[in-house]
């Protein structure tokens, strides 16, 4: 009998450590975990009031999105939260959604316990608006290049422990380490999306040259710059897109 209830608590103790290690979808952290995923979509269980507060929210729901990302209620009903929305929220990996109702202490206590996330509102707008945010988090962002400066190479130089470095002088803008380079020649990109490897004014490693300035500059990965070629400066800039 002893035997049994210590396979007992062992089985139990395993069980509540794999409970823990489960990662849930929560509305917070929805854009992290799709970005990991091939999730697509934010599974909801809704209760609600009334049914027709039920049904404007559900078709609110489920107007949001686009084709990269959507939401998709599983589940709506009239009522309070119950332990059974708690076990189809587990089964689904998704998300409880109340409004104007509430959830008992024990049945948050299961809530817990299954790390299944509760949100209630009594408000529709600061509902649909929070949901909105979490799906706009994960839709991916716009990228823009800004180009920040540029430089003419004048000649090129061999240095031990460097290799080929393009000594040239700044004719636009400012040339920074952790730019994004390009190589342009006649008109044509030879290379792109290079690392700054090596920027160095006279023989001191520099962090940014300004125009009108000599600098040695070597890209990461690339030896064939030549006399005339143009070495762009640009970064990358994410643009946070929103949901029509």
């Amino acid at each position: 009998q002893k035997a049994q209830q210590v396979a007992e608590q062992i089985r139990d103790a395993e069980r509540q450590k794999q409970l823990a290690q489960k990662s849930k979808v929560s509305l917070d952290t929805f854009a992290d975990q799709i970005t990991t995923s091939d999730v697509k979509e934010l599974r909801v269980v809704l209760k609600g009031d009334v049914q027709g507060s039920i049904e404007t929210i559900r078709q609110k729901l489920e107007e949001m999105g686009n084709e990269e990302v959507a939401i998709r209620v599983i589940h709506a009903a009239v009522g309070g939260i119950t332990e059974n929305d708690i076990n189809l929220a587990d089964a689904s990996e998704a998300i409880i959604i109340g409004f104007h109702v509430t959830a008992t202490p024990a049945v948050r206590d299961i809530a817990d316990e299954h790390h299944v996330e509760i949100r209630l509102y009594r408000i529709i707008y600061e509902l649909l608006d929070e949901v909105k945010l979490a799906l706009e988090g994960m839709l991916t962002p716009d990228r823009s290049e800004e180009i920040i400066g540029e430089a003419e190479c004048k000649e090129v130089f061999r240095i031990s422990k460097l290799g080929m470095v393009a000594g040239c002088i700044v004719t636009e803008g400012v040339v920074r380490n952790d730019a994004r380079m390009r190589v342009e020649r006649d008109g044509v990109v030879v290379i792109d999306n290079r690392e700054v490897d090596s920027l160095r004014r006279v023989k001191d490693d520099a962090k940014e040259v300004k125009i009108g300035t000599e600098c040695g500059i070597r890209l990461k990965g690339f030896d064939d710059v030549k006399p005339g070629d143009r070495l762009v400066a640009y970064r990358v800039v994410e643009i946070a897109r929103k949901l029509e």
